[in-house]
């Protein structure tokens, strides 16, 4: 199937981009990589009346520390994050779950910024934002503000931006004693996860505390499983508080069935990462 026909124009700057969307409105879709955005098109599922290529506007992509935060530019693609010296040491999480996302020809060209933008459920970059407690930047014609990831994802491929505003960074808060560990499920390696689960929490003495359980592919949207990280929070994860922090999921999650997964299969799944990733924690 051939995509639809549409016009396609390449700002130059942030002021030309704000133009072409109040200009077109909603007939205006943003290309920041567009592999997602390529195959809806070559499907039909998507047909705008223009593309706007963001891919040449500067200053929206590269990887920097900057005061107390891991700022990743839009643009940055997953290979670049894949390989970041500031990445693995600042935000192992994400270094983590690079390698699941799809295969290396996709990494190659998809960017930050468009995989939190589309907002997939099942997509990795959501789940580490929410888990990491990252601030998602967005600009539009009145100027820029700071969305943290818990407000920004409202659900299915919805997100908290406002007509004519573009996700610019996302920044993530750098924190010492802290463990991350990211695992996922999938039929085949690249496909998309069935559940996934990324996980964040500092660890002193054995024990962990500020834990933060962010489930992809388990809700319209990244879920955050409060209950079950609360069974686990202060403690060591010796079998009986697994065991609790497993049982809590059912409390925390409500999973979407597939033409493949069963709800009850993907809760299964859940138990069984949350297993894996609280021993990685503290491997």
């Amino acid at each position: 199937m051939k995509a639809p026909s549409f016009a396609y124009a390449r700002p130059r700057s942030l002021a030309e981009v704000f133009d072409l969307l109040e200009a077109h409105g909603d007939g205006a879709k943003i290309l920041a990589g567009g592999q997602s955005l390529l195959a809806t098109l070559n499907m039909r599922l998507s047909a705008p009346d223009v593309l706007v290529d963001i891919t040449g506007v500067p200053g929206l992509s590269g990887i920097a520390v900057e005061g107390g935060t891991l700022r990743i530019g839009a643009l940055t693609t997953h290979a670049e994050i894949e390989r970041s010296p500031e990445v693995a040491r600042h935000a192992p999480l994400l270094a983590q779950a690079v390698p699941h996302i799809a295969h290396v020809a996709i990494r190659n060209v998809g960017t930050f910024g468009g995989s939190v933008a589309l907002a997939d459920p099942a997509a990795e970059y959501p789940a580490c934002a929410l888990a990491l407690e990252a601030t998602l930047v967005v600009a539009g014609r009145q100027g820029e503000r700071r969305i943290a990831a818990g407000d920004f994802f409202r659900g299915l491929y919805d997100t908290a931006l406002a007509a004519g505003e573009i996700v610019v960074a996302g920044e993530f808060p750098l924190r010492a004693g802290y463990r991350a560990a990211f695992l996922e499920l999938a039929r085949r390696h690249g496909d998309y996860a069935i559940v996934g689960l990324a996980a964040h929490a500092k660890l002193d003495g054995g024990r962990l505390s500020d834990v933060r359980l962010a489930f992809l592919g388990a809700g319209d949207r990244p879920m955050l499983a409060v209950e079950a990280a609360r069974a686990v929070d202060g403690k060591a994860p010796a079998p009986a508080v697994v065991k609790a922090a497993q049982d809590a999921l059912a409390r925390d999650l409500d999973p979407p069935a597939d033409l493949y997964t069963s709800s009850a299969a993907k809760l299964h799944l859940a138990r069984v990462l949350t297993g894996r990733v609280l021993a990685a924690l503290i491997a």
